[in-house]
């Protein structure tokens, strides 16, 4: 007997229940039936505090949307979690489940977590379906800078190739001082910096600046990774791509993937007159 056939009798079991998975591969179940349920290999909690309202879903290219209410834990959903960005574009399934029977479900929901406000001991989440990509501009642009992202199916780089595994050594969440790296100062600058151990496992972070400082390699990210780290934290890092033909040619070797426009004419092509003297010999005019 499928779920429709349950529903048709008139006299249903039925309950609803969400599979979060976030980023670092932590998937979390919740249910709002009265006794634990499980099926797909997750467990699906009662004792969370999360529920739902109604899901907007239509046809066409609409988005749909819906929000999750919750309540803050020690052990579900934490508020040092939510701080740490552990859930910022986690998976989102929803299911309607006989709770007599799981095997007979059906999913009504896939999609994202969104915007989450907090208010007390209180969390909402917004929830995107998959028609939310739809809003994200497509297409390439006519500059002079790569429009791939490095290690990107455009881009075709092996990211395996450039990783380096280093100690966390001293930090205060947003600059890294290392030793041991043999790679030039600067080569991990607009790169990414991973934590593979610890409390913040998972968390990464975008590397605005890499340099020098005494015999310290001093790694500065965009924004603090917001959870604790030790010194023998375990940190993966990846060199960085300016996105300029030069770059991609002697530090990479992948000018054949480059996806910029290097030749295209600039500003001051366009700002460049005709002058009555000097050498016409086809030059650049000044």
């Amino acid at each position: 007997m499928s779920l429709r056939d349950h529903l048709a009798t008139g006299a249903t079991t039925v309950a609803r229940c969400w599979a979060v998975t976030r980023r670092d591969g932590v998937t979390l179940g919740f249910t709002d039936h009265d006794l634990p349920l499980h099926f797909e290999g997750i467990d699906f909690r009662p004792d969370s505090g999360l529920t739902a309202s109604a899901t907007v879903q239509g046809t066409g290219l609409s988005v749909d949307n819906a929000e999750a209410m919750g309540t803050l834990s020690s052990d579900a959903i934490t508020d040092s979690d939510i701080d740490a960005g552990r859930y910022d574009e986690a998976a989102v399934r929803l299911w309607h489940v006989n709770w007599s029977d799981p095997a007979q479900r059906e999913l009504r929901f896939r999609g994202t977590l969104g915007e989450i406000r907090r208010e007390g001991r209180a969390f909402h989440a917004e929830l995107r379906g998959l028609t939310e990509a739809l809003n994200r501009p497509l297409g390439r642009l006519y500059q002079t800078t790569c429009g791939a992202a490095l290690g990107d199916a455009a881009c075709r780089f092996d990211l395996a190739a450039i990783a380096v595994a280093a100690d966390c050594g001293a930090t205060d969440g947003q600059t890294f001082r290392l030793s041991g790296l043999s790679l030039p100062p600067g080569w991990f600058r607009h790169g990414r910096l991973s934590v593979l151990t610890g409390a913040a496992r998972g968390l990464s972070g975008v590397i605005r600046d890499d340099r020098m400082e005494g015999d310290t390699r001093l790694l500065a990210l965009w924004s603090p990774l917001r959870a604790p780290l030790a010194p023998a934290d375990r940190l993966r890092l990846e060199l960085g791509c300016d996105k300029r033909a030069d770059t991609c040619r002697l530090k990479f070797g992948n000018l054949v993937n480059f996806r910029g426009f290097p030749f295209i004419p600039g500003e001051d092509w366009l700002l460049s007159v005709p002058v009555p003297s000097g050498a016409n010999d086809g030059g650049p005019l000044r």
